[in-house]
C-alpha cells in the first residue's frame, strides 16, 4: 500500500500488494505447496512455499505477488460487483449509491476522456498562471493542496498530539517531491537510471499539457532544480520513524518568526482552517529549507513546479496519453510490465476517495459476526500470553514491568469494522463535470471532514485508520489502538473451519504483531494513553536497546540484491514487532496444548503447522526493481527474511522441527535476539 501519511508512527503489518489471481487459499498445510527436498534448516522460507512459489504465473501488472495479493483480487472482484451494481441501479439524486455510481461510470469512460484530452487541467493552470506575486502563489498551492493536487511544497493535516494523546493538533510536514528523496541525490546507476526517465516525464507531460517543447525543457530544468533542493534538506525514511524528532509544538503565530517571507494565515485561510493556537512542525530544517526556496526562488521557476505537481497529480484522472505516461515512470520504478486495468484502477480510486461507504456495504455482505467473536477470543488469548511473557522477563525491572503490563490491558481492540460511518451527505459528484472536477470535489471533502473533525477537536476514539475492506491491520501508539479490518479476518490468514496451529500461524502472528509494536523502538516511548512518555527505569532502557541492537545488526548484515542489504535502523519496529508476535502468538498455541489436544496432521505436529502457516502467508515473488526500491523507502523487510530473518532468533522453532547447530540458518543462542 503505497499512500501519504502525515506521522510516522502509524505502525501496519505490511504494505498492500498488487493482485493476482484468487487460487490457491490454504486452511489447511497443503504438503504439494511445500518442498520437501529441502532441508528445513537451511531454507525454511522455500521448505515451507517452494512449490507454490514455483507456481506462480507471471503477473505483468504486479510488481509483487505473493499471497495477500489472493485477497487483495478477491476483494477486487466483491467490489467491483458492489460498484457496478450500484451503478446501474436507478439511483436518487445525493444518495451515496448515486455519487458512487456515477464516479465509477465517469473513471471508466475513455471516450469521453480522451475527448477532452488536457481540457480538464486548464482551469488550474489558469489559476496558476493569473498568480502575480508570490504571495498569491503561495496560497494559491494551499488551496490547490485541498483539491487532490498533493504535496506542493509541504504537507498539512491534524493528528493526534503525541504529548497530549487525547486532543488533536494541526501539523505541518515536509513534502514538495514526486519521488522519495534518494532518487534525487543518490548516484547508483539503478538510481540514475529512474533519475534520467523522471526528467523524461517531466518534459512529456509538460508537452501533453499543451506547451512546446522548448518550454517544457525549461520548466522541467525548473522542477528538477527545486525538487532536488527540496531533498538536500528532506529528513530521510529512518529520520521519519524517529517519532521525538518529528515533534515540534509551536505556537502558530511563531511560525512568522521560525519561518518569515510567507502570509501564513492566509495559507491555512485558503486550506478552510478555523483559527488555531498551536502547530506541530515536524521537520523544522526541511521547512526552513522550502520556505527559503519559496522566498528566494524566481516565481517563474516556482510557477513551472506548481505546473507540473499539478499535471502530475492529475495524469491518472485525463486521457489515454497522460496515463501512459505516468505509468512508464511507475515501470522504471517497480519494473511491472503492463498496467492494471481499468476497472481494477477504478476500483482502488473509488475505494479510497469513498472507502467507509464501500466498506459498509462490504461487511454487510462478506463479514459473519462469527468471525469477530472468534477473532476477539485469540486477541485476548495472545494479550495474556504477552502478560505472562511479561511477567517472566529477566532483564526488566518490576516497576517497568507493572507499567507494561498496565498498558498491555489498556489496549483498545476493534475488530471488523467501525461502530460508526461517515457521512458523505454534504459530497457532490456532478457527471456534467469532468473527473478531474469531480475528484477535486471529493478530495475537498475528505479535507474538510479532517478539518471539522480534527482541529480543535477532542479525539475520537471510536475512529478508524483504515477501511474494513483492507486487508492489513495496525497498531497506533497515540491511541494504544490495535485493529484488524474485516478483510484480513479470512483465509490465509483465518479460517473458522481450520485449527488453531493454523490460525495462530496466521492471524494469530498478526495480531501478535501489532501487540508488539507496542512495545517496538517506537510503542515503547508512549504510554497507555498515548502520551510520548519515559515510563522506563535508565537500567531497562539501555537493556531494551542493547537487545533492540542485536536486531537492527543482524539484519543489516542480509543481503537481499547483490551489494544491497536489509536497512537494520530503518526495519527496526517491524523486526521486533514479527519476532515479538511470533512468539507470543506460539506460546498463545501453547498455552491452548495444555488443555487441548491437537492431532498431528498432514505429517506435522501442530507446532510444526504453526510455523509453516506463518512462513506460507509471506511466500511469493517480487521485481528487483521493486524489491531495490522498497529497501530504500519500506520499513518491513524482504518477504522470504521475514522468515528466514526471524525463525531462526526462536528456540521453539528449532525444537518443532529439530533444527542442529550444522543447520546453515543456525544462529548460537547468545547472538539471538530476544526482547520480548
Amino acid at each position: 500500500m503505497k499512500f501519504k501519511i502525515l506521522t510516522p508512527i502509524l505502525a501496519t503489518f505490511l504494505t498492500i500488494l498488487s493482485t493476482a489471481s484468487a487460487q490457491n487459499y490454504m486452511s489447511s498445510i497443503r504438503r504439494d505447496y511445500m518442498d520437501l527436498s529441502i532441508d528445513p534448516g537451511t531454507d525454511f522460507y522455500n521448505y515451507a512455499a517452494g512449490q507454490w512459489i514455483k507456481s506462480l504465473p507471471n503477473k505483468p501488472e504486479s510488481a509483487r505477488y505473493n499471497q495477500f495479493d489472493i485477497l487483495q483480487e478477491q476483494n477486487e472482484e466483491r467490489l467491483i460487483s458492489i460498484i457496478t451494481s450500484t451503478a446501474h441501479s436507478n439511483n436518487p439524486k445525493g444518495s451515496i449509491n448515486q455519487k458512487i455510481g456515477d464516479f465509477y461510470t465517469l473513471y471508466m469512460d475513455s471516450t469521453r476522456r480522451n475527448k477532452e484530452g488536457a481540457a480538464p487541467l486548464m482551469p488550474y493552470l489558469q489559476m496558476i498562471k493569473k498568480a502575480t506575486t508570490k504571495e498569491q502563489l503561495f496560497e494559491l498551492a494551499a488551496k490547490l493542496s485541498t483539491l487532490g493536487f498533493s504535496d506542493l511544497f509541504m504537507n498539512t493535516g491534524a493528528l493526534i498530539d503525541m504529548m497530549n494523546a487525547s486532543q488533536n493538533i494541526v501539523v505541518l510536514y515536509q513534502g514538495g517531491l514526486t519521488l522519495s528523496s534518494h532518487y534525487y541525490i543518490a548516484n547508483d546507476s539503478a538510481t540514475v537510471k529512474i533519475r534520467k526517465k523522471y526528467i523524461e516525464y517531466i518534459e512529456n507531460i509538460f508537452q501533453l499539457a499543451g506547451f512546446n517543447k522548448e518550454t517544457a525543457i525549461t520548466k522541467r530544468q525548473a522542477v528538477i532544480e527545486i525538487e532536488t533542493k527540496i531533498a538536500q534538506k528532506s529528513y530521510s525514511n529512518v529520520e521519519l520513524r524517529n517519532v521525538k524528532k518529528n515533534y515540534h509544538n509551536v505556537k502558530f503565530d511563531e511560525l512568522y518568526t521560525l519561518y518569515p517571507g510567507v502570509n501564513w494565515h492566509k495559507y491555512f485561510e485558503a486550506q478552510g482552517f478555523p483559527k488555531f493556537t498551536n502547530i506541530n512542525v515536524g521537520q523544522p530544517e526541511a521547512i526552513k529549507n522550502i520556505i527559503n526556496i519559496f522566498c528566494n526562488e524566481n516565481i517563474d521557476k516556482l510557477k513551472a513546479y506548481t505546473e507540473f505537481k499539478v499535471i502530475s497529480s492529475a495524469a491518472d484522472f485525463l486521457s489515454d496519453d497522460f496515463v501512459k505516461e505516468s505509468f512508464k515512470l511507475s515501470q522504471a520504478i517497480t519494473g511491472v510490465e503492463e498496467d492494471k486495468p481499468r476497472w481494477k484502477k477504478a476500483v482502488n480510486t473509488i475505494n479510497s476517495y469513498f472507502g467507509m461507504a464501500l466498506g459498509k456495504l462490504y461487511v454487510e455482505k462478506y463479514f459473519p459476526e462469527s468471525s469477530k467473536q472468534t477473532v476477539l477470543q485469540m486477541v485476548y488469548n495472545i494479550q495474556n500470553a504477552l502478560k505472562q511473557k511479561m511477567q517472566t522477563i529477566l532483564w526488566m525491572s518490576d516497576s517497568t514491568k507493572a507499567k507494561a503490563i498496565d498498558k498491555l490491558e489498556s489496549f483498545h481492540i476493534k475488530i471488523g469494522y467501525p461502530n460508526k460511518w461517515i457521512d458523505y451527505t454534504s459530497l457532490y459528484i456532478d457527471k456534467r463535470k469532468s473527473l478531474l472536477d469531480n475528484r477535486a470535489s471529493v478530495c475537498k471533502f475528505k479535507y474538510e471532514t479532517l478539518i471539522d473533525s480534527k482541529v480543535n477537536q477532542p479525539v475520537d476514539s471510536d475512529e478508524w485508520h483504515m477501511t474494513p475492506q483492507t486487508i492489513n491491520a495496525y497498531y497506533s501508539p497515540t491511541s494504544n489502538e490495535i485493529t484488524f479490518p474485516a478483510a484480513i479476518l479470512q483465509p490465509p490468514f483465518f479460517d473458522p473451519e481450520a485449527d488453531e496451529a493454523y490460525n495462530y500461524g496466521g492471524i494469530g502472528c498478526v495480531i501478535g504483531h501489532e501487540m508488539t509494536h507496542g512495545f517496538d523502538d517506537q510503542g515503547c516511548n508512549f504510554d497507555k494513553n498515548g502520551n510520548f512518555t519515559n515510563w522506563w527505569t535508565d537500567s531497562d532502557r539501555k537493556q531494551f536497546n542493547k537487545r533492540a541492537k542485536v536486531m537492527e545488526k543482524y539484519f543489516d548484515g542480509l543481503e537481499v540484491l547483490h551489494g544491497e542489504h536489509v536497512n537494520g535502523k530503518l526495519t527496526l519496529g517491524e523486526n521486533i514487532a514479527d519476532n515479538g508476535g511470533i512468539k507470543i502468538s506460539f506460546m498463545a498455541l501453547s498455552n491452548i496444548l495444555k488443555d487441548k489436544d491437537l492431532d498431528t496432521k498432514d505429517g506435522f505436529t501442530p507446532q510444526q503447522r504453526f510455523f509453516i502457516s506463518y512462513a506460507f502467508i509471506w511466500a511469493g515473488v517480487i521485481r528487483p526493481e521493486e524489491q531495490r526500491s522498497r529497501l530504500k523507502t519500506d520499513p518491513h523487510s524482504p518477504m522470504n527474511l521475514r522468515v528466514n530473518g526471524q525463525l531462526p532468533h526462536l528456540q521453539p522453532w528449532y525444537d518443532a522441527f529439530g533444527i542442529t547447530k550444522k543447520s546453515p540458518m543456525y544462529i548460537p543462542p547468545q547472538k539471538r535476539a530476544d526482547i520480548w
